[in-house]
């Protein structure tokens, strides 16, 4: 392939890499179901895998996949730690809504 067809490939993993990005933000700031918040998180982290890939790729070297391992264990531990809060929180009052959760109090 040339350079040429490297770069409209390229252009169009970004492309779909901000797009999961941006539906993931979306999704984070207009929703308040605690649950649908963390999905749109992990739909975010998803679109900057996909970006460091592509780059990876496009660059001919292996540091951007290697950082995706990283990336991706970040993201396994904070869906962890966000089930946990996630089923703390509701064991506490039984909604997932962010909105009954505004005010705590110690």
């Amino acid at each position: 392939m040339n350079s040429s067809a490297d770069s409209l490939i390229l252009g169009h993993f970004l492309l779909t890499s901000s797009v999961l990005f941006v539906l993931g933000l979306v999704g984070f700031l207009m929703r308040r179901n605690l649950i649908i918040m963390f999905l749109c998180t992990e739909l975010m982290f998803q679109g900057v895998v996909l970006a460091l890939v592509a780059f990876a790729r496009f660059h001919h070297n292996d540091t951007g996949q290697t950082f995706v391992i990283f990336v991706l264990t970040i993201a396994a531990a904070e869906a962890a730690l966000a089930l946990a809060l996630v089923m703390l929180l509701y064991r506490r009052k039984p909604t997932l809504d962010t909105s009954a959760w505004s005010q705590m109090k110690g």
